[in-house]
């Protein structure tokens, strides 16, 4: 059977992020997903000297090698100041030095969300043009405003978003299972 990974681009124990990309990854009818947690490959922030005198971080590799069993990805990024968390750039830092085609043109499900009304458009816009750049083939995307509005309990309750992001997941699924 195929295989998703899905991950929040967040170390928060509360992730909105998380929430969302679990939710997601529930939707799949036809492959196993694999949720992953980016508290489990803490790395130290990237560092030439660091690397240079302990080589590539064990987590980083760790987390490089989730990517590689993968088939497909769901991707759900928190916005820190309009970018990336500074968990998320750290282990994107690592990884590039293991492979800076580290996607390695595996389909994409691509999504944010925020507490407010843009459901993290910033880091979303940045990331739809940067991770393509390190091989992300992003087939499907979704972007979820007003968290707390739209999601209660562990479910998307909005029901036109609901619609939307199951389109993404099968979009996604269908690629995947191509």
């Amino acid at each position: 059977m195929k295989k998703i990974i899905a991950f929040a681009g967040s170390n928060s124990n509360t992730s909105i992020n998380k929430e969302l990309v679990t939710f997601a990854g529930s939707l799949l009818v036809n492959t196993k997903v694999e949720v992953l947690d980016l508290n489990d490959f803490e790395v130290p922030t990237y560092s030439v000297n660091i690397e240079q005198v302990s080589g590539i971080d064990e987590n980083a590799k760790k987390f490089y090698n989730k990517l590689e069993e993968a088939d497909g990805l769901i991707i759900s990024l928190a916005e820190h100041n309009g970018f990336y968390t500074a968990a998320f750039k750290s282990l994107f830092d690592w990884l590039s030095r293991i492979n800076m085609k580290m996607f390695q043109n595996k389909p994409v499900l691509l999504m944010s969300t925020s507490p407010g009304g843009r459901g993290g458009q910033s880091v979303f816009d940045f990331a739809s043009t940067s991770l393509p750049r390190h091989d992300a083939n992003i087939v499907s995307t979704f972007l979820l405003p007003s968290f707390g509005d739209n999601f209660n309990d562990g479910t998307l309750v909005n029901p036109e978003l609901l619609k939307e992001l199951t389109k993404s997941v099968k979009d996604l699924e269908a690629s995947v299972l191509k």
